[in-house]
């Protein structure tokens, strides 16, 4: 099993008609459901509230195979973010997390133990910043280190963050206890402005990362690994919108390791430059999919297969 960390939330997404529709979002969340509809044992952990937008929340999990069994109950309401989505399908976000359930996280909503051959996926974008969210995850980080393969993406969400020093230096300790991370190059521009690539993912894996991926949109994939990186072109596709097609991504990412049998330590340090190869080009297919949609929609598992195989099966 792979267990997904973080928010889930509701996204407030225009309508042709001027007003929102309630989306079910939160990065984390959309991992889980991602991995969920590609068949890959998974569950959530995050708090959900207890009112009408938690229980969209809810039937979208277990409509899409998600375990629920680590959700926190809140009585405070569901976290909402505001979706502008610009010309390009570019989408924009603004947060309400004040007195709503992200906003109230206690190390008590942690599970006291999690399965002993479970990975842990952390979703950056709140654990990251948003206090007291930050400092219950990275108890989680430090206790479960030791424990399993641990993989992160950063999701920078720049408008959540009030003290860049202390998000970077967080940063700096999550980074020596995770085994992947997956960064977009608008991540890699606020945590290491002006820095050269190379130079960011040989740190990172002195830090102790075996993987390393950035995406770059138009640009394709940059992915580092034991025998060496490969980059890979973007594939081409038309956009309807960018929502969730990180996440997705990750989705198919750790879809494909589970399915290789690459997450353990041992086996993600003795990834294979054709394997790496293989499990990045998933990962962008999954990706692509999820742009040509509207929101955070991200592919079932028999979207992928060929033609000629959907068809027979």
């Amino acid at each position: 099993m792979i267990i997904v960390g973080g928010e889930a939330l509701v996204d407030l997404v225009p309508d042709r008609s001027g007003g929102y529709l309630p989306i079910p979002g939160g990065s984390p969340a959309n991992t889980a459901v991602g991995l969920g509809r590609l068949g890959t044992p998974t569950a959530l952990l995050a708090r959900l509230a207890d009112d009408r937008l938690g229980a969209l929340l809810r039937a979208h999990l277990e409509t899409s195979n998600v375990d629920l069994r680590y959700l926190a109950a809140s009585t405070a309401p569901t976290t909402l973010a505001v979706v502008d989505v610009d010309r390009d399908g570019v989408a924009d976000y603004s947060f309400y997390i004040d007195g709503c359930a992200d906003g109230g996280w206690q190390v008590a909503d942690l599970p006291s133990a999690l399965p002993p051959d479970a990975a842990l996926h952390v979703g950056g974008s709140f654990a990251l910043a948003v206090e007291p969210m930050a400092a219950v995850f990275e108890t989680l980080l430090s206790r479960e280190h030791p424990q399993r393969v641990i993989t992160f993406d950063p999701n920078i969400r720049p408008s959540l963050i009030g003290d860049d020093t202390a998000v970077r230096a967080r940063l700096r300790r999550w980074l020596g206890m995770v085994d992947v991370v997956k960064v977009s190059a608008d991540d890699l521009r606020w945590i290491a402005p002006g820095r050269p690539l190379a130079d960011v993912v040989s740190e990172w894996h002195d830090q102790g990362a075996a993987l390393v991926v950035v995406t770059r949109g138009a640009e394709g994939v940059h992915a580092s690994g034991p025998t060496g990186h490969v980059d890979l072109p973007a594939l081409p596709v038309d956009v309807v919108d960018t929502v969730g097609a990180g996440d997705a991504f990750m989705a198919g990412l750790l879809a494909a390791f589970d399915r290789n049998d690459l997450l353990t330590r041992t086996n993600l340090t003795t990834v294979t430059h054709v394997e790496l190869t293989d499990t990045v080009t998933y990962a962008q297919r999954v990706a692509a999919i999820t742009c040509t949609r509207p929101g955070a929609d991200s592919p079932w598992f028999d979207e992928l297969l060929p033609d000629e195989v959907r068809c027979v099966t």
